[in-house]
């Protein structure tokens, strides 16, 4: 199981716009190393909470086997919330983007809408607990972001600035 395609070409050209090869990224929800495989000049590490998908990811500078709501860091010039936010519960994505927002530039929100999904190849982290987001949703929620990229079933959302 990996991220959706939808939209990723028009946020890697905005990330290469915007961040430099100096910079560094985290990758929350790395799964199968998407974000490492299409920004590949960038110093990147990686948060993966299922162990047998973090045994798997190469490139990382760093891959840290824990669930993102305990991770403490002091900085990264972009995260990357890549399908994270919908498998947790409000208070704790809330928690996390808001303890994020104090730690980087920018931040980027990957989310479904409306999408309602299970365990998936033994993973429980998988289900969608917020499986009712859609773009009003997730603007009352998550205040403070703005549209990247958009279409009826996904979305990218960074810091308003």
């Amino acid at each position: 199981m990996g991220s959706y395609n939808l939209g990723k070409d028009e946020v890697c050209a905005w990330i290469q716009r915007n961040f430099t090869e100096k910079d560094t990224v985290l990758d929350v929800g790395a799964c199968d190393g998407k974000w490492r495989d299409l920004l590949p000049a960038v110093t990147m590490d990686a948060v993966e909470i299922f162990e047998p998908y973090a045994r798997k990811l190469k490139g990382y500078r760093n891959v840290f086997i824990t669930d993102i709501c305990g991770l403490e860091y002091d900085w990264y010039d972009l995260i990357i919330f890549g399908d994270v936010i919908e498998h947790m519960n409000v208070q704790d994505a809330q928690a996390v983007l808001n303890y994020a927002r104090e730690r980087c530039w920018d931040m980027i929100v990957a989310v479904p809408f409306q999408y309602k999904q299970g365990e998936v190849d033994g993973n429980p982290w998988q289900a969608h607990i917020q499986d009712d987001l859609t773009p009003e949703i997730f603007n009352e929620r998550y205040p403070g972001f703005e549209v990247l990229w958009k279409n009826e079933h996904y979305a990218y959302y960074h810091l308003a600035l």
